[in-house]
């Protein structure tokens, strides 16, 4: 029995999409299919697999469920987000130039920087999206592609996906947006005009911090066809136990969020009113700069907060090492609510002058809202921010 993902509403294809019965046993969960290499009846003539790194059953039904899930007609998935984003960039060729909002993940700004500008020569321009003229200004001649993050990492600058795509196309380039911090359930790029969606499942797709990995989505054809030769010829792909453990942790993809989103709500709000909080930053709040578009092209608004402390890294530490059921961990998305420090965790890799630019400071902390009982949540917060001695 085959399902019908266009048919099926988001709750449905996160449990069934691109998962039918096993035919040999009638298995309802989709088998890890360890093997590296398939028969053949004949030289080329095979049942669609011949050999794992190139393709392999459990695999095939993860990618046919994440691009169900973003509404896209292909995906693939990779060994780690980071490997999506190399992959990517490989599809460019030396002189090429690329545009990227300048808040983005730490380790994509690492990769653009150390890794693709020197061995590669691609060209890089980090700006603010939504100063519109910096944005237009930005392209070159050589402009072949623009990457964008929305909500961005740590500071969760809302960006006009339809827009960007808009302005991208109007000069040629193709528009690439990482939809890790909201998942398919909240955001579908592709709907608002991107070309290329991609994910760290690492964090909220697969939900449950256990799994390293990456996935994109995209409904060309010309892009899926380039980008399924590099991740054959790459070869960075996960492993099909990974791709059985992120399907399962996917069937509950919906639920998560929706508790996430919940949680992250009143954590804002708890923050928002606390007066050794200098500032809150969550795309749920009116007062969030880029609230209205937030509310226009998300479905939700997600299980992350940042907050900037009143003092500095002294205020920082007292309240991070206060924290009992928020650990204090790099990453995001799981089940479990984290606590991290940008300028020491996550983003000590970007220059310090940048990090100051963009209002990645001493005092800002970034929480990623797990899906325990709220109150639990909210009464580690508040002895934490007891902590802080102004």
């Amino acid at each position: 029995m085959s399902h019908n993902t266009s048919t099926y509403r988001f709750a449905t294809n996160a449990i069934h999409a691109g998962q039918s019965p096993d035919p040999t046993t009638g298995a309802v969960m989709t088998p890890i299919s360890l093997a590296t290499t398939f028969q053949q009846a004949s030289p080329g003539v095979h049942k669609g697999y011949e050999y794992s790194r190139t393709g392999n059953p459990t695999r095939t039904a993860y990618e046919k469920c994440i691009a169900a899930l973003e509404k896209a007609t292909y995906g693939l998935a990779f060994a780690s987000g980071s490997s999506v984003t190399a992959s990517i960039i490989n599809t460019l060729t030396s002189g090429d130039h690329v545009i990227s909002v300048d808040d983005v993940y730490g380790g994509t700004n690492r990769y653009f920087r150390k890794v693709a500008a020197p061995a590669n020569n691609i060209q890089f321009s980090l700006v603010d999206f939504n100063d519109e003229q910096a944005f237009r200004a930005a392209f070159q001649p050589r402009t072949k592609l623009v990457w964008l993050e929305t909500p961005t990492n740590p500071t969760l600058k809302v960006v006009d996906i339809k827009k960007s795509a808009e302005i991208a196309h109007e000069h040629g380039a193709i528009l690439v947006v990482d939809n890790t911090f909201l998942s398919p359930y909240f955001q579908n790029p592709l709907e608002l005009g991107a070309d290329i969606v991609v994910h760290s499942v690492t964090k909220y797709i697969n939900g449950h911090s256990d799994v390293v990995g990456g996935v994109l989505a995209t409904n060309s054809e010309d892009l899926y066809t380039r980008l399924k030769f590099l991740q054959n010829s790459i070869g960075a792909v996960p492993a099909p136990f990974d791709c059985f453990m992120v399907l399962r942790g996917i069937k509950t993809l919906h639920l998560r969020m929706r508790q996430h989103e919940q949680n992250a709500f009143a954590v804002a709000k708890l923050l928002e009113s606390s007066d050794k909080v200098e500032r809150v930053a969550y795309p749920g709040l009116p007062s969030h700069p880029n609230h209205e578009i937030a509310s226009r092209q998300q479905k939700g608004f997600g299980g992350m907060v940042t907050f900037w402390l009143k003092g500095g890294i002294e205020q920082s530490r007292q309240f991070l090492e206060r924290l009992e059921l928020f650990a204090l961990a790099e990453s995001l998305g799981g089940v479990e609510s984290l606590a991290e420090h940008p300028v020491i965790m996550t983003h000590a890799s970007v220059p310090a002058e940048e990090r100051k630019k963009l209002g990645i400071s001493d005092n800002l902390c970034r929480l990623s809202v797990g899906v325990e009982d709220v109150e639990d949540i909210l009464s580690d917060l508040k002895n934490a921010l007891d902590a802080v001695k102004l």
